[in-house]
């Protein structure tokens, strides 16, 4: 049985699993359910459409399964989805979604620190880490492994790939490619994240082939069409260049820059 403490206000019809504990002052709605051995720390609010998995931790203060902040948001039954083993900290704001894509989703192994919002309809997939103030206005995805520093900023539908490193305090306006660090101001590239891919057991040789294919896209040309046929002729094929060139051809905003043309 859940642990749930008298001051807590737990609707009946809410749903919460074996193992969880509810701290003081916690509100949980009708239309939510909650997986086992969550930790649900006070004054968290937990409301209508919310979804949670198991081993979870929510720190004072999180609110999860607000309405959208958007104004064309016709009172949909959208959700806000939360994986497991993800922590969420003290402040985190995640919205539901709204008609776009009925849903805002935060998958496994994620850590979302102090005062992060997550806005409608963004997906965040597995083991991403947003550190304090990290804002996210609507549609936008974010690729596996991807670490966000604090106080930056993303546009709504940008795109960030898979284990992207993003710098602090970042305005993100420009969809971000698989597998590189950005950083300055404006937005752009710095260099392949390679310290990052080795620890997740990239090898010499795949980090080197993503090297190649970004000083082609980054340093040695000025023309995005250029870059890409070059890249088809001149480099191997190899999954690392598949992903990276899926990724760009199917860029609805844009690549972010080089650091040479910002």
């Amino acid at each position: 049985m859940p642990k749930i403490h008298p001051s807590s206000v737990v609707h009946v019809n809410a749903q919460i699993g074996k193992g969880t504990v509810i701290e003081p002052f916690v509100h949980i709605g009708a239309d939510v359910v909650i997986g086992e051995n969550n930790w649900i720390g006070a004054n968290v609010s937990i409301m209508d459409g919310s979804r949670i998995g198991n081993d979870c931790k929510f720190f004072p203060g999180a609110v999860i399964g607000a309405i959208p902040q958007d104004l064309k948001f016709g009172g949909e039954k959208s959700l806000a989805i939360i994986g497991n083993h993800v922590t969420i900290r003290e402040c985190v704001t995640v919205n539901r979604g709204t008609k776009d894509l009925m849903k805002t989703e935060v998958k496994d192994h994620c850590l979302l620190m102090a005062y992060v919002h997550i806005a409608h309809d963004c997906i965040i997939n597995e083991h991403c880490i947003l550190a304090n103030n990290v804002t996210l206005a609507g549609h936008i995805e974010i690729g596996e492994y991807a670490v966000l520093g604090g106080m930056s900023a993303i546009h709504q539908f940008v795109n960030i790939g898979e284990h992207v490193m993003i710098g602090g305090a970042s305005k993100v306006r420009k969809d971000v490619p698989p597998f590189v660090k950005a950083g300055r101001d404006p937005l752009a590239y710095v260099g392949v994240n390679s310290i990052g891919l080795k620890r997740r057991g990239f090898s010499d040789e795949q980090v080197e082939i993503l090297k190649d294919i970004y000083r082609i896209l980054y340093v040695q040309e000025t023309n995005m069409q250029k870059a890409l046929k070059r890249i088809y002729t001149e480099l191997p094929a190899s999954p690392e260049r598949t992903r990276v060139l899926s990724f760009i051809e199917s860029s609805q905003r844009g690549l972010m820059k080089g650091f040479r043309h910002s």
